[in-house]
């Protein structure tokens, strides 16, 4: 196989591999099975989320990311070396350069670590870039223009948002709030009102179906199967979308205050480029349905998700990795 660059979009949900020339070839949810007696890997992306709440005491399902940084070190390092091979084949001629997208706030101990667990994993070469920028460039903004674009990407983990110019972030900021946190509050929702137990992808499956940022007029309902926590018996309850915004509000407030928070510390002259040209939504939390209406409504810019919000990162990973030389002011570090 002769796949000499590799982008990857390292994500606390999925982590998605894009090469160039091919596009995105894998996209897989970032979870690991552990077999606990001898500390070996079972399974890795889909075949481990299907283990999901469903594992015997001696497997373990778990999550290496968290809040968009590396949770466990060796877990994550087996998990891009399983990737990397599934790309590359493991007979392979070149040792690939990657480029992987870290969040905005990552600290220079956790950037060492990616870099390490991607060299470890079998990469000739690790370079960073910051999940706003990639996000931009795979949304097709011209990000080296002295012009400001903003961008805000939710992910599994956290929620980003950034003004860029120049190839550079000039203000960020970052919500740990994300799709996970999401499922975790539809799942604790359901637990108090209801006295029903389910497990995270129902939570998942519950907001993708029924999920909205702002209250609708015509609701839709959707049907449940949980255990009940008085009785112990499995239950089926119906619960409506109004329901799952209310429980959702919190959170949806925590990510419209970093955008605000931005906007505040945007220098003039870029906070005029940003009213003309509005927000970017990009992320697998764009896909919520309403929430670019609710973003727009809660500080008066127009906000507009691109197309194929998750795959945005990747794509813009493997841009950047084809042109290095027009992007290399916003390339962090490599080794």
């Amino acid at each position: 196989m002769f796949i000499k660059k590799i982008g990857i979009d390292l994500g606390t949900a999925n982590t998605i591999v894009f090469v160039p020339g091919k596009g995105i070839v894998i996209n897989e949810p970032t979870v690991v099975a552990i077999s606990l007696g001898d500390n070996a890997i079972m399974a890795v992306g889909n075949e481990a989320k299907e283990m999901l709440g469903r594992t015997p005491d001696t497997i373990i399902a778990s999550k290496p990311m968290r809040d968009g940084v590396i949770a466990d070190y060796r877990v994550t390092e087996a998990m891009l070396k399983y990737f990397i091979n599934k790309t590359t084949g493991r007979i392979r001629i070149f040792r690939p350069e990657v480029l992987i997208a870290v969040p905005a706030g990552i600290t220079s101990t956790e950037r060492r670590a990616v870099i390490d667990a991607a060299m470890n994993a079998g990469a000739k070469a690790a370079y960073i870039v910051k999940e706003p920028v990639l996000a931009a460039i795979g949304a097709g903004i011209p990000i080296n223009e002295p012009v400001g674009h903003m961008i805000v990407d939710i992910g599994g983990g956290t929620s980003e948002v950034a003004v860029i110019s120049l190839g550079g972030i000039v203000a960020w900021a970052s919500a740990r709030v994300g799709g996970n946190k999401i499922d975790q509050v539809i799942t604790e929702y359901l637990r108090k009102k209801y006295n029903l137990s389910v497990g995270e992808r129902t939570a998942e499956e519950i907001k993708i179906a029924i999920g909205s940022a702002l209250p609708q007029k015509q609701e839709q309902t959707f049907d449940i199967r949980g255990r009940d926590l008085i009785g112990g018996l499995p239950k089926i309850i119906s619960i409506k979308s109004n329901e799952i915004t209310e429980a959702i509000t919190d959170q949806l407030r925590q990510i419209i205050q970093a955008v605000k928070e931005v906007l505040h510390n945007t220098p003039p002259e870029l906070s005029a480029d940003v009213m003309d040209r509005g927000m970017v939504l990009s992320g697998g939390g764009a896909l919520l349905k309403n929430l670019d209406e609710l973003i727009s409504q809660a500080t008066g810019v127009p906000c507009c998700p691109v197309d194929e919000p998750l795959l945005c990162v990747a794509r813009g990973a493997g841009i950047a990795l084809e042109h290095l030389d027009i992007y290399k002011r916003s390339v962090m570090s490599k080794k």
